[in-house]
């Protein structure tokens, strides 16, 4: 009873999201354009954003938009009564009108650059599996797709929030919890940098997530073993940087608590464990 109250209320959820950002940027009345600061607001390098599509939103009550990892979560739940309808959700965040040309998936309505957690490729694998076993047939088509355009998003994360090349991944609503202390999306003042142990190991989860799809398609087609072997080998690096950061003499671990923490490091060497 409890799990059926909770899918009738996820299949309530559904609702259109119409959004064109350029439009909604440059007015759609020449004669009355809108004010001009609009064009610096937010989202101003997500022009390509175009969305006319039945979404599943967190709570359309409270807010009737999309976010990258609500609608993750939820996909693998309405996998249960509408798998089809779960495949083209999370295909829909990798689809051209949605996914940034960097290879970054949009996070929600205010701040399309704001950064989840990676669980996007996560939500990808197991409804994948999901269908299958209900089904008794694997969507391959589904999968391989999905992986194409995943290791576009794999690709934005290195190269744009790896900042220091050491396998640490900073910044945005990267927490166990999307709310924390401090505004991670802005930089800290006096020049230190929050090297995070959650955003960190969001990341190893990724690269798991992307070796195992990649093992998956090789059944049929080897070419993917090397991608395999390349996402092994990544986790590896993201998990010694947990350990020892870029080679430095701290550790995001603390032996004594058995327990992942953040490190704050200043501009002038010193470091704290938050």
């Amino acid at each position: 009873m409890v799990q059926r109250q909770a899918l009738a209320g996820l299949l309530w959820s559904k609702q259109i999201y119409l959004f064109d950002v350029e439009r909604w940027r440059d007015g759609d009345k020449p004669l009355c354009p809108p004010p001009p600061q609009r064009a610096s607001i937010r989202n101003t390098h997500w022009s390509h954003l175009n969305s006319m599509r039945v979404m599943l939103v967190p709570d359309k009550w409270e807010y009737p938009w999309f976010a990258a990892w609500d609608l993750a979560f939820h996909a693998v739940t309405m996998a249960l009564v509408d798998p089809a309808f779960a495949k083209e959700q999370l295909w829909m965040l990798l689809f051209e009108r949605f996914l940034h040309p960097s290879g970054q998936i949009p996070a929600y309505e205010w701040e399309f650059s704001d950064l989840n957690p990676s669980v996007h490729a996560w939500a990808v694998w197991r409804v994948y599996n999901m269908d299958r076993h209900r089904s008794g047939k694997a969507d391959r088509d589904f999968l391989e797709r999905c992986f194409h355009k995943l290791l576009l998003n794999f690709s934005f994360w290195v190269n744009k929030v790896d900042s220091e090349g050491n396998n640490g991944f900073e910044g945005g609503f990267l927490g166990l919890d999307n709310i924390t202390v401090i505004d991670r999306s802005q930089p800290l003042p006096e020049g230190a940098r929050l090297e995070q142990s959650d955003g960190t190991g969001w990341m190893g989860m990724f690269c798991l997530q992307l070796m195992r799809m990649a093992l998956e398609l090789a059944n049929e087609n080897p070419v993917y073993e090397g991608l395999a072997t390349k996402y092994f080998q990544h986790y590896v690096y993201v998990a010694a940087a947990m350990k020892k950061m870029g080679g430095r003499d701290y550790s995001l671990w603390d032996e004594e608590d058995g327990f992942f923490y953040d490190v704050l490091r200043r501009e002038d060497g010193h470091f704290d464990k938050t």
